[in-house]
């Protein structure tokens, strides 16, 4: 789907995220790192713009714990290989004088999404870009961003991004707001707090991405909380306008 999508494209930046049980990076302790470079690569060779691999360790402490190295094993072999290595690995992976082709013109980014202190220390080590996780408060974000920065000062290094996921809603109006989010936040919305959502009109979603950009965040990855498919093809809609405003 990716790849067609980029036919359109243009010279926008791309990203893609793996698909996995969890739903969102590329777990990568999970997957043999020569399919991911071959997918990547492949995507990334039909980019006419600049081409981002989001990944991640996973989610809990138990993992955080056990998949640190097996997270840096594979993203070192995903690199290598795009960069046009030959790699041989007798680690956790087995890779024996393995290559890629097609491989892209440019380098590809590298966004880890990370939350735990040693995982946002280790994007800052290893990626161009960081990623926070949807769930955080405001209060949250800023801590979070300002241990990023610091961190990345440490090794010397400039991130590309400082990115947030929040789940959003632009609506029409007021009262749809209130709807469409008591409906989600009733449910218990994927356990995110409800401070940690983004719903109002074009400029109220406007203005509370303006607040995030305040927080250090440079980007901001949207996913609409709504499950009504024409609800979430007008936020879709609006969200053209909400950039407008940014811009």
């Amino acid at each position: 789907m990716l790849g067609r999508l980029l036919a359109e494209w243009g010279e926008t930046p791309a990203g893609c995220r793996g698909e996995t049980p969890a739903g969102c990076l590329f777990l990568l302790p999970l997957w043999h790192p020569v399919l991911v470079a071959e997918q990547i690569g492949t995507l990334a060779a039909i980019a006419k713009g600049r081409f981002i691999m989001q990944c991640g360790l996973g989610y809990g402490e138990a993992r955080f714990a056990a998949m640190g190295r097996l997270f840096e094993e594979a993203l070192d072999i995903v690199r290598r290989l795009l960069a046009g290595e030959t790699v041989s690995s007798s680690r956790r992976f087995h890779v024996a004088e393995a290559s890629l082709a097609p491989r892209p013109a440019e380098p590809v980014e590298v966004w880890i999404g990370a939350s735990a202190p040693p995982a946002i220390d280790r994007a800052a080590r290893l990626a161009e870009g960081w990623i926070a996780s949807p769930g955080l408060t405001p209060a949250e974000a800023r801590a979070q961003a300002d241990l990023h920065r610091e961190c990345c000062a440490a090794y010397g290094r400039q991130p590309t991004a400082i990115a947030l996921r929040r789940d959003i809603y632009v609506a029409q109006s007021s009262s749809e707001v209130q709807a469409v989010l008591q409906q989600a936040v009733s449910r218990g919305y994927r356990g995110i707090p409800a401070e940690a959502l983004v719903a109002g009109s074009v400029d109220e979603v406007a203005e509370q991405f303006r607040s995030l950009e305040e927080l250090g965040y440079t980007d901001i990855l949207v996913r609409h909380f709504s499950n009504d498919q024409p609800k979430v093809l007008g936020s879709l809609q609006r969200l053209a306008a909400v950039r407008a405003a940014l811009a």
